[in-house]
């Protein structure tokens, strides 16, 4: 999942977990280290407890027993914790205090390897931290047992503990936070070059990024980015001239084929097999003049070389015109043609030609990929939004599949539908005036159910107030 992810949260992402795993590794060893530097000083502080004890017990030596219990008394009465010290003589004979306080305080037994240890034990409930030490007075070994409670050392580590559980929520919203601010801030040029490459298209192929003198990777991407932009420019340029020149180069022989055939078949001693073959020619270059002047027309707009006037256009009445030149086609076929264009004018800016040639694309299309008895319609709407134009049939369809690619040049849907005549540039065609017009041009289409285009004029193309849209039959 998150491969799937945008760059800029598996950044935060990252973000967050490296700066979480350092603090969480930096607050262990804050802890390990705080653990230790506090039973240092608490070892620290039984050992000069110890060192006292024995410069008391040497101060002593060679006095009666009973002013040694009470010159350690004095010492004991004047210590922190002085009840948690305890004298054994060489034998393991606790001598001092002779009934040791408290009673049942778990004191260890006499190291036989060592003369000093550090040891932990537990009494009632509270952790201590007991050092034994083996010292020589007057030639004989006594033992003196110090110990100290560790419950403030417990208590401190606790709080630290739960104080650096209490934080990893916060620094993983604050981690979070600025990992995303600064992903997004260090991807934003990235965005930018994004949102420009996405408004490039074959039109306006002459546009190049910004360039930042950074010096940075940014800066090589976006520098190999208007590199291939120019390359683009420069092989879209020269297909361009490519196919323009060969248009136009073969316009000329395609007319003198087609003028020359039209002659022969006006001999009157053609056999029939001659007729037809030169009406086979006659028909092929009709077809090829017409393929030439489609693709002379989209290398033109390409180059941006067809400058289309705007004038006010009726497009009721200009829909009207289209359905009555293409309903003896629909006719011949058997084909129902109904027309429901309003009772008043829509006149909006454009091009009279050109919208003329769109809306015969599209009925034409309607007639050839819709079966005979079929129905066809075509519908004019207006509202506050748009003007629109919808051409439906009940032909053969388009499959889910390939209905996005149907306004690309040479595309053929599938082989039924390349049956009919046809290079497949018409859409292509319609889709560029749509363009110029600033208008959009939506294709729908169920398999075996029908197709649907809808060319839809913006309402700032409009100049004519708009009026009630009356159902009108065109018969």
């Amino acid at each position: 999942m998150i491969r799937k992810a945008s760059i800029s949260l598996r950044l935060t992402l990252w973000f967050t977990a490296v700066f979480v795993a350092g603090f969480i590794a930096f607050g262990l060893a804050v802890y390990w280290d705080l653990a230790q530097s506090l039973t240092q000083g608490r070892n620290r502080t039984l050992a000069t407890r110890a060192a006292r004890a024995q410069e008391q017990l040497q101060a002593a030596q060679g006095e009666p027993p009973s002013l040694r219990r009470l010159r350690l008394a004095e010492f004991s009465e004047g210590t922190p914790e002085g009840n948690l010290i305890h004298f054994v003589d060489g034998s393991g004979r606790s001598w001092y205090p002779e009934a040791p306080r408290p009673a049942d305080f778990p004191w260890p037994g006499i190291p036989h390897r060592t003369r000093e240890r550090y040891s932990e034990t537990q009494y009632a409930g509270v952790p201590y931290r007991v050092l034994q030490r083996g010292v020589t007075v007057g030639g004989q070994t006594e033992w003196i047992f110090v110990a100290g409670q560790l419950e403030d050392n417990r208590r401190l580590l606790t709080r630290f503990r739960v104080g650096l559980l209490a934080a990893i929520p916060v620094l993983v919203a604050i981690s979070a936070l600025l990992g995303s601010f600064l992903s997004r801030r260090a991807l934003r040029p990235v965005d930018l070059i994004t949102a420009t490459l996405q408004s490039i298209n074959i039109g306006s192929l002459s546009r190049r990024l910004p360039l930042n003198t950074t010096g940075d990777e940014l800066q090589r991407l976006t520098e190999t980015c208007n590199q291939m932009l120019a390359r683009l420019q420069d092989a879209v340029t020269r297909i361009d001239r490519f196919t323009a020149d060969a248009s136009h180069e073969l316009r000329s022989p395609l007319s003198l084929i087609r003028g020359v055939t039209e002659l022969a078949l006006r001999c009157p001693t053609l056999t029939v097999e001659v007729r037809e073959a030169l009406e086979e020619i006659l028909a092929e270059s009709i077809q090829a003049a017409s393929l030439l002047e489609d693709m002379l027309t989209l290398a033109r707009a390409d180059a941006g070389a067809v400058d289309l006037s705007m004038e006010p256009v009726d497009l009721r009445e200009l829909l009207l015109s289209v359905c009555d030149a293409v309903r003896p086609l629909a006719d011949a076929k058997g084909q129902k043609l109904t027309v429901r264009a309003g009772a008043r004018a829509a006149i909006c800016q454009g091009h009279r030609t050109s919208l003329r040639r769109l809306l015969w694309i599209l009925l034409d299309n309607s007639v050839k990929y819709t079966p005979p008895e079929g129905r066809i319609e075509a519908v004019l709407e207006m509202n506050e939004i748009a003007t629109s134009i919808t051409v439906s049939d009940s032909g053969i369809g388009i499959p889910q599949s390939v209905l996005p690619r149907i306004f690309e040049r040479f595309f053929r849907a599938d082989p039924s539908r390349s049956q009919v005549e046809g290079a497949g540039l018409g859409l292509a065609i319609a889709r560029w005036i749509a363009d110029v017009h600033r208008a959009a041009l939506h294709a729908r289409s169920e398999v075996n159910k029908g197709a649907e285009f809808s060319f839809v004029l913006p309402a700032n193309r409009q100049i004519a107030p708009l009026s009630e849209v009356t159902a009108h039959q065109v018969r």
